[in-house]
């Protein structure tokens, strides 16, 4: 292990508690015996999992923006060299930060471990977490420890487990906040991890914390668990939800109840978990959130189960003990409160600095500086200077955001423009934090194994585009969100923005083209309060026409004081859907070659070449017309949603589902009968069991989708179940589409 601070010789000797020194070194064990052949690949996977090791994507040793990092992949697994390999390519190491609250001395930590076993870069998550990306799993151990030193911990960052918890960045200096709820979600957080009740999940649990309901905050409508604080006479407590979540599907929580009080919070929550555990679903990983579990027993059975846990736990003096000690996650200014004197002859860079990343606190004279970090990266030489800048103006009072941000609080007003000189000489002073030009994303396909399309290129892209617009400083679009994900998977919380993009592949003319699927609707205001649509798949390249487009209608048509979704939804889905129809045609290859290839990649995209095209023209197949088609079905079950017609709606999207599944079936040459019926058995006997439906990335989910929808077709749908159908219908055909282009690469198969 290097060590590039002598401290920390002593520092891993006395620092790291007799409990979690015992859990590393029980990790250790475990790595050396897989070394050695010892463990199971699949029993390992579990294990370094839940310390937050992940394997990564890793394509020709560079990032998206063709930096070569610094570390070279192993060899072939099935090397027998002394001491062995675990990985053939390095993998990532998530960190987890509860409520996103850290100090100095942990970013130089960061620093440390990012330029001594990553490529010294630290990536911030849409979970208040830090990556690293390019580690090597026999250097994990040494990281675990060093991070154990200053009282950090990659348990249960991954895996099966309770994830990392969030919160509100700005909890406890927040001007609308009912209360400051950082000791709540400390609590939490510490409480359930380990806790040998949440050991047993069937996929991963999340939680988080807001002390308002209408800002946005801790995004509580998308967890599986979210608190926002409330006062009720005189009490505090919580406005309890369960059962949120995005995924490829995205479901809001329910209302549990309208209070809980802060006594029975980690009673009530552990019941939750338990219930999880023992009624969720394990088998099909597919179905194993919460939100199905209470789609699937109902929402007033879920209640019940969770009063017989509760009932039935054993007292534990861990519930209310930290209620007595609230104010240990208090915090303290350094530096006495003075205002800031604005004169005419101020710097305009500050200026625009200062009126998009200061927040004035509730404690007069002091302010929350955010730190805007583009793609959420932020080097080893910055984390030491923002470590310095920390201690010089502040108690290192540090939280990391859900917008891939840091934020610092309780800087004095006075020194805001000092403050401002110091981080521009470490490059970090960009404006524009919470705004348009502060696009958040996932890694993609830099690092993610499910990544289809570059969506940290394209977010690169659109800031530099929206930058040079002004878009910034321009008071119509600035607020507006833009969010990016790689897949389906809402990495990149696509849902919850004004503008959304997830990541696609479509074959045309013969190649694979990099796509984008628009999704539009999407609020980010109250918690999360509501998802958007999908309305067309645009190819990569065209995505940046697209946000322009939207955004130039938006201020030459809004009304007065009309907000960017309260305009999509007055000129509708179908409207929507025309914006983008020109802009889904793909060139000839020959003809724009720079479609074919992804942002900041310079190589083919994807499969590269699948045929040729014909005389510069584009050469539609009969299944590419087909499966068009059930676009257009599925896209007017959305327009049929908007409207209200609730029966026609979840109509429309089977039928919509079940066309995609017969143009499969006639590239197969066993298209014949058509009735729904004999669609679906051929399906399931020539495309599901076959395994050719579905691969490691789609996985036998999306089939299912289809599955439940032929077994329901005949019952009543609500409106939520029918927003939930049309969810469904749309990644379903999207793997129609990477099914069929998996065919074309397969030699023919005759008719069965």
């Amino acid at each position: 292990m290097k060590v590039s601070n002598p401290l920390w010789k002593d520092k891993l000797a006395a620092d790291i508690a007799p409990q979690l020194a015992r859990e590393l070194e029980i990790y250790d064990n475990e790595v050396t015996l897989k070394k050695n052949g010892k463990i199971d690949d699949k029993v390992f996977a579990e294990t370094r999992l839940r310390r937050g090791a992940y394997g990564q994507r890793y394509d020709n040793g560079q990032r998206h923006d063709g930096v070569e990092t610094k570390r070279i992949p192993f060899p072939s697994t099935n090397t027998k060299s002394p001491g062995g390999v675990l990985w053939d390519a390095p993998g990532m190491q998530r960190i987890k930060i509860p409520f996103g609250g850290l100090n100095a001395i942990q970013l130089e930590v960061l620093a440390e471990l990012a330029e001594e076993y990553s490529d010294s870069i630290a990536h911030v998550t849409t979970r208040q977490d830090f990556q690293l990306h390019y580690i090597h799993i026999e250097d994990t151990p040494a990281i675990m420890r060093r991070l154990a030193a200053v009282g950090i911990t990659t348990r249960e960052a991954c895996g099966n487990t309770v994830r990392n918890v969030t919160a509100c960045p700005i909890a406890g200096v927040c001007r609308t906040q009912s209360f400051d709820v950082t000791p709540y979600a400390k609590a939490t957080a510490m409480f359930l991890l380990g806790h040998p009740l949440t050991q047993d999940f069937g996929r991963k649990f999340k939680i988080a914390f807001s002390g308002c309901k209408d800002e946005a905050c801790g995004l509580v409508a998308l967890h599986d668990i979210g608190a926002i604080g409330l006062v009720k006479d005189g009490r505090r407590g919580f406005e309890f939800y369960v059962g949120g979540g995005l995924g490829t599907v995205p479901q809001q929580a329910k209302l549990f109840s309208e209070f809980v009080g802060e006594d029975e919070l980690l009673p009530l929550s552990l019941a939750i978990c338990r219930v999880f555990a023992k009624y969720g679903e394990k088998k099909n990983r597919n179905t194993a959130r919460l939100k199905f579990l209470i789609n699937k027993i109902g929402l007033d059975e879920f209640k019940r189960r969770v009063a017989e846990e509760r009932a039935a736990l054993e007292p534990d003096s861990r519930w209310t003990e930290y209620l007595q000690h609230l104010d240990k996650t208090d915090e303290q200014p350094l530096r006495k409160a003075e205002f800031l004197q604005i004169t005419p002859a101020v710097d305009a860079e500050f200026q625009k600095w200062y009126d998009s990343n200061v927040y004035g606190q509730r404690q007069a004279g002091y302010a929350t500086v955010t730190i805007c970090l583009p793609l959420g990266d932020i080097t080893s030489d910055q984390l030491r200077a923002l470590a310095d800048i920390a201690r010089k103006y502040t108690r290192e009072t540090l939280r990391l955001t859900v917008e891939q941000n840091i934020v610092l609080r309780w800087v004095s007003e006075a020194d805001l423009p000092a403050l401002y000189s110091e981080l521009k000489a470490a490059s970090l002073e960009a404006a524009g934090a919470g705004s348009i030009v502060d696009v958040v994303s996932c890694p993609g396909t830099d690092t993610c194994k499910l990544g289809i399309s570059s969506s940290r290129g394209l977010a690169a892209e659109l800031r530099t585009r929206l930058l040079a617009r002004g878009a910034e400083v321009d008071e119509t679009i600035r607020g507006l969100h833009i969010k990016i994900s790689g897949c389906f998977n809402s990495c990149g919380q696509h849902h919850i923005c004004d503008l959304g993009f997830y990541g696609m592949s479509r074959v045309k003319n013969g190649y694979a083209v990099p796509h984008f699927q628009v999704v539009l609707g999407g609020e980010w205001e109250h918690n999360a309060g509501s998802y958007g649509l999908a309305v067309g798949a645009v190819p990569s390249k065209r995505i940046p026409d697209v946000v322009d487009r939207f955004t130039e209608r938006y201020v030459a048509e809004r009304g007065e004081g009309e907000t960017f979704g309260a305009f999509i939804k007055r000129i509708g889905k179908a409207e929507c859907k025309k914006m983008v129809e020109d802009m889904m045609v793909v060139p000839p290859h020959e003809a724009s070659p720079e479609f074919y290839k992804d942002w900041g990649d310079a190589r083919e995209y994807g499969v590269g070449d699948l045929g040729e095209g014909e005389c510069a023209g584009e050469v539609v197949t009969p299944t590419e017309f087909q499966l068009t088609a059930a676009e257009r079905e599925a896209f007017e079950a959305q327009l049929q949603l908007e409207r209200g017609e609730v029966a026609a709606a979840a109509s429309t999207a089977y039928g919509a589902m079940s066309h995609g599944a017969l143009a499969l079936l006639k590239h197969r040459g066993v298209g014949f009968p058509e009735d729904a019926e004999s669609v679906m058995e051929r399906f399931r006997k020539h495309l599901f069991d076959t395994n050719l439906f579905h691969d490691d990335f789609v996985g036998g989910k999306f089939a299912q989708y289809y599955f439940d929808a032929h077994d329901g077709r005949s019952r009543d749908f609500n409106s939520e179940e029918a927003h939930r159908l049309v969810e469904e219908t749309q990644v379903f055909l999207e793997a129609c589409y990477a099914c069929y282009a998996r065919m074309l690469q397969q030699p023919a198969v005759a008719a069965v």
